[in-house]
Protein backbone atom coordinates (compact mmCIF):
# COMPACT_ATOMS: atom_id res chain seq x y z
CA UNK A 1 0.00 0.00 0.00
CA UNK A 2 3.00 2.31 0.63
CA UNK A 3 4.06 2.06 -3.14
CA UNK A 4 0.47 3.00 -4.23
CA UNK A 5 0.48 6.33 -2.29
CA UNK A 6 -1.76 5.24 0.49
CA UNK A 7 0.43 6.12 3.36
CA UNK A 8 2.48 9.31 4.15
CA UNK A 9 6.01 9.84 5.18
CA UNK A 10 6.29 10.18 9.19
CA UNK A 11 7.90 12.83 10.83
CA UNK A 12 9.82 11.63 13.91
CA UNK A 13 10.79 14.48 15.35
CA UNK A 14 6.78 14.86 14.83
CA UNK A 15 6.19 11.93 16.76
CA UNK A 16 8.84 12.61 19.53
CA UNK A 17 7.11 16.48 20.50
CA UNK A 18 3.06 15.00 20.70
CA UNK A 19 4.18 11.56 22.49
CA UNK A 20 7.35 11.59 24.07
CA UNK A 21 6.13 8.98 26.66
CA UNK A 22 5.50 6.60 23.78
CA UNK A 23 8.46 7.68 21.82
CA UNK A 24 10.87 7.47 24.39
CA UNK A 25 9.74 3.77 24.90
CA UNK A 26 9.65 2.63 21.01
CA UNK A 27 12.33 5.34 19.73
CA UNK A 28 14.58 2.46 19.35
CA UNK A 29 12.42 -0.08 17.69
CA UNK A 30 10.94 2.53 15.66
CA UNK A 31 14.15 3.68 14.24
CA UNK A 32 15.66 0.66 13.44
CA UNK A 33 12.52 -0.99 11.53
CA UNK A 34 9.93 1.81 10.48
CA UNK A 35 11.96 2.64 7.29
CA UNK A 36 10.82 1.67 3.70
CA UNK A 37 12.18 2.53 0.74
CA UNK A 38 14.42 5.17 2.38
CA UNK A 39 11.39 6.88 4.27
CA UNK A 40 10.04 6.34 7.79
CA UNK A 41 7.02 4.86 7.17
CA UNK A 42 5.99 2.93 9.90
CA UNK A 43 5.33 3.04 13.97
CA UNK A 44 4.78 0.19 16.66
CA UNK A 45 3.24 -1.45 19.22
CA UNK A 46 5.58 -2.61 22.16
CA UNK A 47 6.76 -6.02 22.21
CA UNK A 48 8.35 -8.33 24.96
CA UNK A 49 7.45 -11.54 23.78
CA UNK A 50 6.60 -14.92 25.71
CA UNK A 51 7.64 -18.31 23.72
CA UNK A 52 6.28 -20.65 26.87
CA UNK A 53 2.93 -20.32 25.65
CA UNK A 54 3.02 -22.39 22.82
CA UNK A 55 3.18 -25.82 23.74
CA UNK A 56 3.65 -29.79 22.85
CA UNK A 57 1.73 -32.18 25.12
CA UNK A 58 2.42 -36.13 24.95
CA UNK A 59 0.82 -39.28 26.85
CA UNK A 60 3.08 -39.43 30.07
CA UNK A 61 0.72 -43.01 31.01
CA UNK A 62 1.53 -44.34 27.32
CA UNK A 63 5.53 -43.77 28.06
CA UNK A 64 5.07 -45.17 31.06
CA UNK A 65 3.06 -47.95 29.66
CA UNK A 66 6.17 -49.01 27.26
CA UNK A 67 8.98 -47.72 29.80
CA UNK A 68 10.49 -45.09 28.10
CA UNK A 69 10.87 -41.50 29.38
CA UNK A 70 10.02 -38.38 27.99
CA UNK A 71 12.12 -38.03 24.60
CA UNK A 72 14.33 -35.17 24.09
CA UNK A 73 15.03 -35.44 20.53
CA UNK A 74 13.83 -36.36 17.64
CA UNK A 75 15.43 -39.76 17.46
CA UNK A 76 14.09 -40.49 21.12
CA UNK A 77 10.74 -39.19 19.54
CA UNK A 78 10.74 -42.12 16.74
CA UNK A 79 11.46 -44.50 19.24
CA UNK A 80 8.52 -43.20 21.69
CA UNK A 81 6.14 -43.35 18.46
CA UNK A 82 7.60 -47.48 17.76
CA UNK A 83 6.85 -48.61 21.42
CA UNK A 84 3.48 -47.09 21.12
CA UNK A 85 2.67 -48.65 17.77
CA UNK A 86 3.90 -51.58 18.71
CA UNK A 87 1.48 -51.31 21.93
CA UNK A 88 -1.45 -50.34 19.78
CA UNK A 89 -1.53 -46.99 21.15
CA UNK A 90 -1.65 -43.44 19.13
CA UNK A 91 0.68 -41.98 16.67
CA UNK A 92 2.01 -38.06 16.25
CA UNK A 93 -0.28 -35.40 15.63
CA UNK A 94 0.87 -33.40 12.17
CA UNK A 95 -1.68 -31.14 11.47
CA UNK A 96 -1.98 -29.09 7.54
CA UNK A 97 0.15 -26.41 7.14
CA UNK A 98 -1.28 -24.01 5.88
CA UNK A 99 -0.07 -20.40 7.23
CA UNK A 100 2.75 -19.20 9.19
CA UNK A 101 5.90 -21.25 7.33
CA UNK A 102 8.28 -21.80 10.38
CA UNK A 103 8.04 -26.05 9.96
CA UNK A 104 11.60 -25.80 8.78
CA UNK A 105 13.45 -24.47 11.58
CA UNK A 106 14.53 -27.25 13.39
CA UNK A 107 16.00 -28.04 10.21
CA UNK A 108 18.76 -25.20 8.96
CA UNK A 109 21.70 -25.86 9.63
CA UNK A 110 24.28 -24.12 11.70
CA UNK A 111 26.38 -21.44 10.14
CA UNK A 112 23.94 -20.84 7.85
CA UNK A 113 24.86 -17.66 6.42
CA UNK A 114 22.33 -14.77 6.78
CA UNK A 115 21.97 -14.04 2.79
CA UNK A 116 20.20 -17.15 2.98
CA UNK A 117 18.37 -16.72 5.48
CA UNK A 118 17.21 -13.48 3.65
CA UNK A 119 16.07 -15.45 1.07
CA UNK A 120 14.52 -18.62 2.69
CA UNK A 121 13.20 -16.90 6.30
CA UNK A 122 9.52 -15.64 5.11
CA UNK A 123 6.10 -16.55 7.14
CA UNK A 124 3.92 -15.98 4.10
CA UNK A 125 5.43 -18.55 1.21
CA UNK A 126 6.98 -21.78 2.07
CA UNK A 127 10.65 -22.28 1.44
CA UNK A 128 10.09 -25.39 -0.68
CA UNK A 129 13.25 -25.69 -2.44
CA UNK A 130 15.24 -25.13 0.34
CA UNK A 131 17.20 -27.85 1.90
CA UNK A 132 15.52 -27.18 5.23
CA UNK A 133 12.69 -28.11 3.45
CA UNK A 134 13.63 -31.14 2.20
CA UNK A 135 15.13 -32.49 5.30
CA UNK A 136 12.02 -32.03 7.29
CA UNK A 137 9.67 -33.54 4.22
CA UNK A 138 12.51 -36.81 4.47
CA UNK A 139 12.09 -37.08 8.17
CA UNK A 140 8.16 -36.84 7.57
CA UNK A 141 8.22 -39.53 5.09
CA UNK A 142 10.21 -42.03 6.68
CA UNK A 143 7.71 -41.64 9.78
CA UNK A 144 4.19 -41.68 7.72
CA UNK A 145 6.14 -44.69 6.07
CA UNK A 146 6.57 -46.53 9.12
CA UNK A 147 3.03 -45.68 10.69
CA UNK A 148 4.61 -43.28 13.30
CA UNK A 149 2.52 -40.13 12.34
CA UNK A 150 -1.59 -39.82 11.39
CA UNK A 151 -2.34 -41.34 8.53
CA UNK A 152 -5.17 -38.75 7.27
CA UNK A 153 -2.97 -35.43 8.65
CA UNK A 154 -3.30 -33.50 5.89
CA UNK A 155 -7.49 -33.88 7.08
CA UNK A 156 -6.33 -32.09 10.27
CA UNK A 157 -7.39 -28.64 8.94
CA UNK A 158 -7.56 -26.83 12.44
CA UNK A 159 -6.98 -26.81 16.16
CA UNK A 160 -10.05 -28.12 17.06
CA UNK A 161 -9.87 -31.35 15.25
CA UNK A 162 -6.20 -31.76 16.21
CA UNK A 163 -7.30 -31.76 19.55
CA UNK A 164 -9.83 -33.87 19.14
CA UNK A 165 -7.45 -36.64 17.89
CA UNK A 166 -5.80 -36.02 20.85
CA UNK A 167 -8.34 -36.00 23.63
CA UNK A 168 -9.77 -39.53 21.65
CA UNK A 169 -6.90 -41.28 21.83
CA UNK A 170 -6.19 -41.20 18.44
CA UNK A 171 -2.60 -39.10 18.69
CA UNK A 172 0.06 -38.88 21.35
CA UNK A 173 0.79 -35.49 20.84
CA UNK A 174 -0.95 -32.37 20.78
CA UNK A 175 0.55 -28.42 20.33
CA UNK A 176 -1.47 -25.66 20.88
CA UNK A 177 -0.84 -22.22 22.86
CA UNK A 178 -2.32 -22.81 26.69
CA UNK A 179 -4.80 -21.13 28.29
CA UNK A 180 -6.24 -20.78 31.39
CA UNK A 181 -9.55 -21.86 29.39
CA UNK A 182 -8.39 -24.76 27.68
CA UNK A 183 -10.88 -27.73 28.03
CA UNK A 184 -8.16 -30.22 26.50
CA UNK A 185 -7.30 -31.67 30.07
CA UNK A 186 -11.34 -32.20 31.23
CA UNK A 187 -11.76 -33.53 28.00
CA UNK A 188 -8.89 -36.06 27.81
CA UNK A 189 -9.63 -37.13 31.66
CA UNK A 190 -13.22 -37.21 30.12
CA UNK A 191 -11.78 -39.99 27.35
CA UNK A 192 -9.79 -41.53 29.69
CA UNK A 193 -9.61 -40.90 33.59
CA UNK A 194 -6.27 -42.48 33.58
CA UNK A 195 -4.46 -40.26 31.30
CA UNK A 196 -1.38 -38.47 31.88
CA UNK A 197 0.18 -35.85 29.82
CA UNK A 198 4.00 -34.70 30.22
CA UNK A 199 5.53 -31.24 28.34
CA UNK A 200 7.39 -32.72 25.02
CA UNK A 201 8.43 -28.96 23.83
CA UNK A 202 7.61 -25.49 23.92
CA UNK A 203 8.33 -22.77 21.07
CA UNK A 204 11.94 -23.63 21.52
CA UNK A 205 11.32 -27.69 20.39
CA UNK A 206 12.53 -30.08 22.90
CA UNK A 207 13.02 -32.71 19.69
CA UNK A 208 15.79 -31.26 17.28
CA UNK A 209 17.38 -34.17 15.46
CA UNK A 210 21.34 -34.98 16.11
CA UNK A 211 23.44 -32.43 14.30
CA UNK A 212 21.11 -29.86 14.65
CA UNK A 213 20.29 -26.39 16.46
CA UNK A 214 16.46 -25.90 18.24
CA UNK A 215 16.25 -22.88 16.33
CA UNK A 216 12.80 -20.64 16.41
CA UNK A 217 10.95 -18.34 14.71
CA UNK A 218 11.99 -15.02 17.04
CA UNK A 219 10.24 -12.01 17.22
CA UNK A 220 11.10 -8.45 16.70
CA UNK A 221 10.88 -6.13 19.35
CA UNK A 222 7.36 -4.59 17.81
CA UNK A 223 3.60 -5.68 17.64
CA UNK A 224 0.93 -3.98 15.68
CA UNK A 225 2.67 -2.19 12.87
CA UNK A 226 0.75 0.82 11.84
CA UNK A 227 1.39 4.16 9.17
CA UNK A 228 -0.43 7.30 8.90
CA UNK A 229 -3.11 7.97 5.87
CA UNK A 230 -1.62 9.83 2.80
CA UNK A 231 -4.89 11.85 3.29
CA UNK A 232 -4.61 12.15 7.35
CA UNK A 233 -4.47 16.14 8.27
CA UNK A 234 -1.76 17.93 10.64
CA UNK A 235 -4.66 18.23 13.41
CA UNK A 236 -5.26 13.92 12.67
CA UNK A 237 -2.10 13.25 12.68
CA UNK A 238 -1.03 14.69 15.79
CA UNK A 239 -4.39 13.61 17.64
CA UNK A 240 -3.33 9.93 16.53
CA UNK A 241 0.63 10.68 18.62
CA UNK A 242 -1.16 12.56 21.69
CA UNK A 243 -3.81 9.44 21.48
CA UNK A 244 -0.54 6.56 21.84
CA UNK A 245 1.20 8.55 24.62
CA UNK A 246 -1.74 8.40 26.50
CA UNK A 247 -1.69 5.30 26.17
CA UNK A 248 1.11 4.51 26.75
CA UNK A 249 1.19 6.17 30.05
CA UNK A 250 1.25 3.62 33.03
CA UNK A 251 -1.50 4.42 35.04
CA UNK A 252 -4.39 4.59 31.55
CA UNK A 253 -2.28 1.27 30.40
CA UNK A 254 -2.65 0.04 33.62
CA UNK A 255 -6.85 1.37 33.47
CA UNK A 256 -6.81 -0.17 30.15
CA UNK A 257 -5.74 -3.84 30.73
CA UNK A 258 -6.95 -4.43 34.66
CA UNK A 259 -9.75 -2.03 34.77
CA UNK A 260 -11.00 -0.74 38.07
CA UNK A 261 -8.34 -1.91 41.24
CA UNK A 262 -10.53 -3.67 44.02
CA UNK A 263 -14.05 -3.64 41.43
CA UNK A 264 -12.64 -5.23 38.31
CA UNK A 265 -9.35 -7.03 39.87
CA UNK A 266 -6.99 -7.07 42.95
CA UNK A 267 -3.03 -6.94 43.44
CA UNK A 268 -1.30 -9.65 45.66
CA UNK A 269 1.76 -8.73 47.33
CA UNK A 270 3.73 -9.65 44.17
CA UNK A 271 1.96 -6.28 42.52
CA UNK A 272 0.41 -9.21 39.80
CA UNK A 273 -3.37 -8.05 38.90
CA UNK A 274 -6.00 -10.78 38.82
CA UNK A 275 -9.28 -9.98 36.96
CA UNK A 276 -12.17 -10.94 39.62
CA UNK A 277 -14.11 -13.50 37.34
CA UNK A 278 -17.72 -12.85 38.03
CA UNK A 279 -17.50 -9.55 38.17
CA UNK A 280 -20.20 -7.81 35.07
CA UNK A 281 -20.44 -4.31 36.38
CA UNK A 282 -20.77 -1.43 33.96
CA UNK A 283 -16.76 -1.42 33.87
CA UNK A 284 -16.34 -5.33 32.78
CA UNK A 285 -13.87 -5.40 30.52
CA UNK A 286 -14.36 -6.70 26.40
CA UNK A 287 -12.81 -9.89 25.38
CA UNK A 288 -9.18 -10.47 26.09
CA UNK A 289 -8.79 -7.89 28.89
CA UNK A 290 -9.70 -5.08 26.08
CA UNK A 291 -6.87 -6.27 23.88
CA UNK A 292 -8.36 -4.45 21.25
CA UNK A 293 -7.59 -0.97 22.27
CA UNK A 294 -4.32 -1.41 24.12
CA UNK A 295 -2.55 -3.36 21.07
CA UNK A 296 -1.59 0.05 19.71
CA UNK A 297 1.08 0.15 22.51
CA UNK A 298 1.90 -2.95 23.57
CA UNK A 299 1.56 -6.79 22.16
CA UNK A 300 1.66 -8.52 25.30
CA UNK A 301 1.01 -7.45 29.36
CA UNK A 302 4.00 -7.51 31.29
CA UNK A 303 5.60 -6.64 34.27
CA UNK A 304 9.36 -5.64 33.25
CA UNK A 305 10.79 -8.38 34.90
CA UNK A 306 10.44 -11.97 33.98
CA UNK A 307 10.08 -14.04 37.37
CA UNK A 308 6.75 -11.56 37.49
CA UNK A 309 5.87 -11.94 34.06
CA UNK A 310 6.29 -16.09 34.70
CA UNK A 311 3.88 -15.55 37.89
CA UNK A 312 1.58 -13.63 36.25
CA UNK A 313 1.21 -16.01 32.88
CA UNK A 314 0.66 -19.14 34.52
CA UNK A 315 -2.93 -17.83 36.00
CA UNK A 316 -3.49 -16.84 32.70
CA UNK A 317 -2.05 -19.59 30.54
CA UNK A 318 -2.69 -22.64 32.72
CA UNK A 319 -5.82 -23.86 34.06
CA UNK A 320 -5.99 -25.08 38.24
CA UNK A 321 -3.82 -28.07 38.59
CA UNK A 322 -1.77 -27.11 35.21
CA UNK A 323 0.76 -24.46 36.00
CA UNK A 324 3.53 -26.62 35.86
CA UNK A 325 3.45 -27.51 32.57
CA UNK A 326 4.19 -23.58 32.05
CA UNK A 327 7.08 -24.33 34.37
CA UNK A 328 8.42 -26.55 32.01
CA UNK A 329 7.61 -24.98 28.93
CA UNK A 330 9.25 -21.73 30.73
CA UNK A 331 12.34 -23.98 31.36
CA UNK A 332 12.73 -25.24 28.13
CA UNK A 333 12.72 -22.17 25.99
CA UNK A 334 14.80 -20.81 28.34
CA UNK A 335 17.60 -23.34 27.81
CA UNK A 336 17.40 -23.05 24.22
CA UNK A 337 16.78 -19.20 23.42
CA UNK A 338 20.14 -18.72 21.96
CA UNK A 339 18.42 -20.41 19.08
CA UNK A 340 16.15 -17.99 17.99
CA UNK A 341 16.57 -16.33 14.47
CA UNK A 342 14.64 -12.85 13.65
CA UNK A 343 13.48 -12.86 10.16
CA UNK A 344 15.78 -10.62 7.70
CA UNK A 345 13.75 -7.36 6.96
CA UNK A 346 13.66 -6.04 3.38
CA UNK A 347 13.73 -2.19 3.57
CA UNK A 348 11.84 -2.18 0.30
CA UNK A 349 8.88 -4.57 -0.68
CA UNK A 350 9.10 -7.58 -2.49
CA UNK A 351 6.61 -6.81 -4.78
CA UNK A 352 6.92 -10.60 -6.42
CA UNK A 353 5.40 -12.04 -2.66
CA UNK A 354 2.32 -10.23 -3.08
CA UNK A 355 2.13 -11.20 -6.50
CA UNK A 356 2.51 -14.96 -6.42
CA UNK A 357 2.24 -16.38 -2.52
CA UNK A 358 -2.00 -17.25 -3.06
CA UNK A 359 -0.60 -19.94 -5.97
CA UNK A 360 2.44 -20.65 -4.31
CA UNK A 361 0.57 -21.53 -1.23
CA UNK A 362 -1.74 -23.77 -2.84
CA UNK A 363 0.68 -25.84 -4.75
CA UNK A 364 2.52 -25.89 -1.19
CA UNK A 365 -0.44 -28.14 -0.02
CA UNK A 366 -0.41 -30.37 -2.84
CA UNK A 367 3.07 -30.62 -2.98
CA UNK A 368 3.75 -31.36 0.74
CA UNK A 369 0.94 -33.87 1.41
CA UNK A 370 2.80 -35.88 -1.80
CA UNK A 371 6.16 -35.59 -0.63
CA UNK A 372 4.87 -37.14 2.75
CA UNK A 373 2.65 -39.81 1.88
CA UNK A 374 5.08 -41.29 -1.40
CA UNK A 375 6.83 -44.05 -1.01
CA UNK A 376 10.25 -43.42 -0.06
CA UNK A 377 11.80 -44.78 -3.32
CA UNK A 378 9.48 -42.06 -5.13
CA UNK A 379 10.53 -38.77 -2.78
CA UNK A 380 13.74 -37.96 -4.52
CA UNK A 381 12.29 -37.95 -8.07
CA UNK A 382 8.85 -36.61 -7.03
CA UNK A 383 10.76 -33.35 -4.30
CA UNK A 384 12.57 -32.49 -7.74
CA UNK A 385 9.84 -32.36 -9.74
CA UNK A 386 8.11 -30.20 -6.88
CA UNK A 387 10.73 -28.02 -6.50
CA UNK A 388 10.92 -27.21 -10.47
CA UNK A 389 7.19 -26.72 -10.71
CA UNK A 390 6.99 -24.61 -7.10
CA UNK A 391 9.97 -22.51 -8.71
CA UNK A 392 8.42 -22.36 -12.54
CA UNK A 393 5.07 -21.24 -10.11
CA UNK A 394 6.90 -17.75 -9.33
CA UNK A 395 9.05 -18.61 -6.29
CA UNK A 396 12.21 -17.98 -8.46
CA UNK A 397 10.70 -14.81 -9.23
CA UNK A 398 10.83 -14.12 -5.08
CA UNK A 399 14.31 -15.61 -4.49
CA UNK A 400 15.46 -13.38 -7.51
CA UNK A 401 13.94 -9.91 -6.29
CA UNK A 402 14.89 -10.92 -2.76
CA UNK A 403 18.82 -11.47 -3.90
CA UNK A 404 18.43 -8.73 -6.08
CA UNK A 405 17.62 -6.51 -2.67
CA UNK A 406 20.36 -8.38 -0.74
CA UNK A 407 22.89 -7.14 -3.57
CA UNK A 408 21.97 -3.46 -3.06
CA UNK A 409 21.50 -3.91 0.77
CA UNK A 410 18.32 -3.37 1.42
CA UNK A 411 17.53 -6.31 4.02
CA UNK A 412 18.02 -5.18 7.51
CA UNK A 413 19.59 -8.17 9.75
CA UNK A 414 18.93 -8.00 13.44
CA UNK A 415 21.03 -9.75 15.80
Amino acid sequence: MREEGAMQPIDLDEVAFYAPTYWDKMKDTIETYGKLDGENAFIFAEREPIYYNWVTLIRKDWLDQVGLEVPTSNEELIAAMKAFKEAGLGVENSPLITKSFTYFYNWIKDGTSEDELAKYLDLNVAPFTWEATKNYLQDANTKYNEGLIDPEFYLTTDDSLAKGKFVSGQCATYSFYMSNGTDVFDSLKANDPNAEVAVLGSTVSNTVADGYTAHYYEYPSYGMIMGINANATDEERAATYMFLDWMSQPENLTYLQHGIEGETYTVDADGIATQISDYSGDAKLSQNNNKDYWCLVQEVMGYGDKETDLKANKSLLAPDGYDWIIDEAYDICEKGIDGGLITPIFTKAVESTSEYSTDLNSLWQEAYVDCITCSPDQFESKYAEYSQEYLDAGYQEILDEKQSLIDEGAVLVVK
